[in-house]
């Protein structure tokens, strides 16, 4: 049953009360009239009280400011069951700070809280024709956080001392513990640590799943300060434990949550939630808010092509200046504890190249290397998987249907995961695993279909490695081309192509290797081919076919100038990437923050150029690539990882600022992704979260989903 209060100040009120009763989806409302009420209620809740079902019910608290009034007085009413008519039970008021709103104290049935401005009353409702008050919380401290005081009532009211508790209670002294700079109200001349002032309570919440006869209440008055209170009733009868746990900033309102778990919202700034933890509240994580925007301004302030909404948010000292894009939000699914210092790669790989969910992740720190399982947790299974533990893995991937290659700075790993690891591995105890070493130390290298690309700083040389079996559960990994460079290559990328996709000729969702110009019929094998970054620097696209000498098929060279003619430093690719579009692009990510879009000269006619094909024997370097584009992505270098191992798929661009990479309007077109700053992101899928995001931030592994 619930009672709808409708108060018209200077004028005769309605009492309505709606009874529910659902009976042949029918809905019946009855509505009484009472015209006792004159005034504006300010606040109102049911009691549950001592009067009879048969005399009384229900009974409602009422905080009502009556016309010509300097004071709010707390009134009863409630519904007589012989007349059914709406009568006044009696009124309390006491001299004091003005009354600002009534609760009902849960499972201490007829006592509630009277929260006025300054203090507490706890009054006694039991029998709403008698109202007395029994134990007063005073708010009235110094800025700084002087200790609060619970007293028994300071008036001489008749009340049987079996039925009223009595208590002095005292917050614990925090003064102490908040730090000068803690005492952001201290403005206009208050810094006084003798100022009184008048604290208000500005937000409260029960507990949820308080234990049975000891309800608790948290509070946050007007100057950030965060206090409990438990109630107790025993033989002696109410008794109130108070405690302070927290200093921020003034919430409105406040939610307490299940598991200790609390929810507080600042009306000028940003929201947090708090976790109860031994006795003091925690920040978990901040809720944003950029309301309200009080002025802003429209401006491509980054050179990133896209124009930025900057815009003063709130007020002091919870104001702050902040830059709002149109971007993709992501939903937070999972946050690790921050255990993860020293990522410096993060992978996750398939068993088949045809299975629909991940089944490992890989994580590279600067000396160790672990691996973990996918799915409902991450357990570790580097043992079962076979790579090398003790060293830094500079790349990996799967170059066949169960084999995992390992890239680190000594050599070449090529591993056959046990049954633990993977259902579908080999029955062993331990993985099978084949080594190969170079003479000199690994810079950089990549993983593709069948093939592994790895490139050495000093001699500045490329190998390029195959496997193939021996016998059953043998395999050799051995080099098919060495050819040093005259530059030292920075990055390595080798195009993936979606075996899903294969029987689909358009190089858009399709193998991009069966596409010759646009007549569908005429599927044309391209050659196999990666893509390398230099320190000359620049961009080149070398073929991978086994039957062939080293073979340079297109080059891009990487000259950026600034605004005064003078080239920008920091252009050596950090990461580079093929995509097929509507037309192919090759992207450069370099270490200066900035994004490079290159493209070739073709015709009409055809997709790739000459040289990509296998039957061309076109000189290669006739065919360059041409720099087209030019965005500045952020200020860190730029990491390029793709959402699908497809070439068509959407990219993450990774700086200081995060950017999703998608095809628009027959070209790429860039979107803010709203997740914190990080160097390392791989995608991964699995059962329970088939599009997910997992990224390494502030030292904590995060899963993301993108929406």
């Amino acid at each position: 049953m619930h009672l709808l209060l409708c108060v018209l100040e200077g004028l005769s009120m309605f009492m309505v009360q709606m009874k529910e009763i659902v009976e042949k989806a029918k809905i019946v409302h009855a509505v009484y009239k009472t015209s006792d009420i004159r005034g504006t209620v300010w606040s109102m809740c049911f009691m549950r009280t001592r009067c009879s079902m048969d005399e009384y019910y229900p009974v409602v608290a009422m905080i009502i400011n009556r016309k010509g009034s300097d004071a709010n007085d707390l009134s009863m009413y409630a519904l007589a069951a012989n007349d059914g008519g709406i009568q006044y039970l009696s009124g309390y008021s006491e001299p004091g700070p003005l009354a600002l709103e009534i609760a009902e104290i849960p499972q201490l049935d007829g006592f509630g809280l009277l929260f006025r401005a300054g203090d507490i009353l706890i009054v006694d409702l039991r029998d709403p024709k008698d109202i007395c008050c029994t134990i007063r919380i005073s708010m009235t401290g110094s800025l700084v956080g002087e200790q609060i005081s619970v007293e028994d009532s300071c008036r001489g009211l008749d009340v049987d001392d079996d039925v009223a508790a009595c208590a002095l209670l005292e917050l614990r002294d925090s003064g102490n513990n908040i730090m000068m700079d803690d005492s952001y109200m201290a403005i206009d001349g208050a810094d006084n640590p003798g100022s009184m002032k008048s604290r208000v309570i500005c937000s409260w919440s029960w507990e949820p799943d308080a234990m049975r006869g000891q309800p608790r209440l948290i509070f946050c008055l007007d100057d950030g300060e965060f206090h409990i209170l438990e109630f107790n009733w025993d033989t002696e009868g109410l008794k109130v434990l108070p405690e302070r746990v927290h200093r921020g900033l003034p919430c409105k309102p406040l939610l307490w949550m299940d598991r200790g778990m609390i929810a507080g919202f600042v009306e000028m700034g940003d929201g947090m939630i708090l976790h109860l933890e031994h006795g003091r509240l925690v920040h978990k994580s901040t809720v944003q808010n950029v309301g309200p925007i009080l002025d802003l301004a429209i401006a491509d302030y980054h050179g990133e092509k896209q124009d930025q909404l900057f815009s003063c948010c709130g007020m002091c000292p919870e104001g702050s200046l902040r830059v709002i894009r149109n971007g993709v939000n992501v939903e937070k699914l999972l946050r690790t504890e921050p255990i993860y210092q020293g990522v410096t790669g993060l992978w996750t790989l398939r068993m088949k190249r045809t299975d629909t969910y991940h089944s490992f992740l890989v994580l590279a720190f600067v000396e160790e290397t672990r691996i973990l399982s996918v799915g409902l947790s991450f357990n570790d299974i580097s043992d079962a998987v076979g790579f090398q533990p003790e060293v830094c893995t500079l790349a990996c991937g799967l170059i066949a249907d169960g084999l995992l290659v390992q890239i680190h700075s000594k050599g070449v790993k090529l591993c056959l995961p046990t049954s633990y690891a993977h259902p579908e591995g080999a029955t062993l105890t331990s993985p099978v695993c084949v080594d190969w070493y170079p003479d000199v130390t690994i810079s950089v290298g990549a993983v593709g279909h069948d093939v592994v690309a790895v490139a050495t700083s000093n001699p500045c040389c490329l190998y390029i490695l195959r496997v193939r079996p021996l016998s059953s559960l043998q395999y050799e990994l051995y080099e098919t081309q060495h050819v040093q460079l005259q530059y030292e290559v920075s990055c390595i990328s080798i195009p993936e192509e979606d075996s899903r996709l294969r029987t689909s000729s358009s190089a858009f969702g399709g193998d991009f290797r069966k596409r010759k110009g646009n007549n569908s019929a005429a599927e044309v094998d391209v050659r196999m081919f990666a893509v390398i970054g230099t320190h000359k620097p620049s961009v080149e696209v070398i073929s991978l076919e086994p039957d062939e000498a080293f073979r340079l098929l297109s080059i891009g060279s990487i000259s950026v100038n600034n605004a005064l003619g003078a080239p920008v430093s920091g252009c050596i690719p950090e990461n580079v990437r093929f995509v097929a579009s509507e037309r192919f692009y090759i992207l450069a990510g370099l270490r200066n923050g900035m994004l490079l879009r290159f493209e070739s000269g073709t015709s009409k006619d055809q997709y790739l150029p000459v040289s990509f094909y296998k039957e061309s024997f076109a000189p290669s370097l006739n065919t360059l690539l041409q720099l087209v584009a030019i965005r500045h992505i952020g200020i860190t270098p730029v990491g390029l990882v793709p959402l699908r191992d497809s070439a068509n798929s959407d990219i993450i661009v990774l700086s200081d600022r995060s950017w999703l990479l998608y095809a628009s309007r027959h070209s790429l077109a860039y979107s803010s992704i709203s997740f914190l700053p990080a160097s390392h992101v791989t995608p991964v899928s699995s059962v329970d979260c088939p599009s997910g995001l997992l990224f390494v931030a502030e030292n904590c592994l995060h899963l993301d989903s993108v929406r």
